[in-house]
């Protein structure tokens, strides 16, 4: 679960990063509530962290499971896009992946240790969601080898009852059929000047990942506050789209 791997869409409406996604589907469906107890900013403090410490030590525990099994074009992708995922770069690290992740687990561990069922009480949270998200790349891409080389064993019965919660009911669409609802849906008009760095609705902006991934995204300013900024743009395929982006994680300048 990282910015550029996931989006969610409602029409011409973009939105990159999971954390910001999860907030739009809480807005959307409030109930059952995925930040319960008013925990929307612990949750999200717990998945910023998961994202940006325990998923890279997974990943790099993966790839060195993995090896050569892993598809060269994907290796090169993701290279690329800052994340090296080949042998020759996975080992030197190897050492730190362990390290660190088997310190972020323990602390996964102490938060469950007095019995609760979830990282925040008695009720599943985005924060379990995103922590899941470890344990569920370990075990579905590299199996019981790879998830043996983490300490994971004080958290199966945790990740078992998140496997529990299943999927849902999706329904499938294709690329074909949501470009054609973003290119027959008119943006919502979502107008704001909260920057809190002071930038303006109508300054045409860029946007980066502040760690990997960092092609530049362009476009013109229509809404901020401290959480979320919003990016007018247009494309051929669909019109003019709004394209959402979380505050934490992402730098913005003038164009």
């Amino acid at each position: 679960m990282h910015h550029y791997l996931a989006r969610h869409a409602v029409g011409p409406d973009r939105g990159a990063a999971c954390r910001l996604i999860l907030r739009k589907i809480e807005a959307l469906h409030p109930e059952p509530t995925l930040y319960p107890g008013g925990s929307q900013g612990l949750s999200t403090a717990l998945a910023w962290w998961v994202d940006k410490s325990l998923f890279w030590n997974a990943l790099g525990v993966l790839a060195d499971t993995r090896g050569p099994k892993i598809p060269s074009d994907f290796v090169a992708e993701r290279k690329a896009f800052g994340f090296p995922l080949g042998a020759e770069d996975v080992k030197p690290l190897l050492h730190r992946h362990l390290q660190q992740g088997a310190a972020h687990l323990g602390w996964l561990v102490d938060m469950l240790s007095d019995g609760r069922p979830f990282l925040l009480g008695d009720f599943v949270s985005a924060a379990d969601l995103a922590a899941y998200s470890t344990y569920w790349v370990l075990h579905e891409r590299g199996g019981d080898e790879a998830v043996a080389r983490l300490p994971y064993e004080g958290l199966r019965s945790w990740a078992s009852r998140i496997a529990a919660l299943g999927h849902g009911t999706p329904a499938e669409m294709s690329a074909t059929e949501a470009l054609e609802v973003a290119r027959e849906t008119r943006p919502e008009m979502q107008i704001g000047d909260n920057d809190p760095s002071g930038l303006k609705a109508g300054t045409i902006v860029l946007v980066r990942a502040d760690d990997t991934g960092r092609d530049a995204v362009r476009g013109q300013l229509i809404a901020a506050d401290s959480q979320e900024i919003v990016l007018r743009s247009e494309h051929p395929s669909v019109g003019e789209v709004n394209i959402h982006f979380p505050r934490a994680g992402f730098d913005v300048t003038v164009d």
